[in-house]
């Protein structure tokens, strides 16, 4: 976004936030059966620009990410397919887990707490629209069940607020 310029974007109250700008709503908080779903915060459309595309991966390879540099050739010449993501992966903090290639920029999303996927959106990889129209609603990413959980570790509504402005 050039200086000067602003974009205005909204923030859901029923959710919890993460420094990374997922946001995190509890489906079923039963302890044993507790499923949470995931998606990208309005944020991320504001702050890098329009997203053009959505991976629910974990690219060993991000060729698909890469500009090309002439001939044909890319950045990076390993050609294998990322490795997609399906119901019953399970990843651990840190595991990338969303990547996101907007209009300015590519950001990589790893997992906030170890979890098993319970269902992927597909919908957003094949409309990307869905995140930058419907964030908090359609443009959802992933439900999951989480190993760890510990809802104060994440920011709410007033806290990801504040966390905005001092950034």
């Amino acid at each position: 976004m050039n200086p000067g310029e602003y974009f205005e974007f909204s923030i859901a109250h029923d959710r919890k936030y993460t420094l990374d700008h997922l946001w995190i709503q509890m489906l079923d908080d039963d302890e044993e059966d507790m499923t949470v779903k995931i998606g990208i915060s309005e944020f991320i459309r504001a702050e890098y620009g329009e997203i053009v595309r959505v991976v629910l991966s974990k690219p060993e390879d991000d060729s698909e990410f890469q500009v090309d540099v002439g001939e044909g050739e890319s950045e990076n010449d390993d050609d294998a397919p990322p490795a997609l993501l399906s119901r019953g992966d399970e990843l651990d903090v840190d595991d990338l887990m969303i990547t996101i290639r907007t209009s300015e920029d590519r950001v990589l999303i790893n997992a906030p707490f170890p979890c098993k996927i319970v269902e992927l959106n597909g919908d957003v990889e094949d409309n990307p629209d869905l995140v930058n129209e419907e964030s908090y609603q359609d443009g959802w990413c992933m439900i999951v069940k989480p190993h760890e959980w510990d809802e104060d570790m994440y920011l709410d509504q007033s806290e990801y607020i504040e966390y905005l402005n001092e950034i």
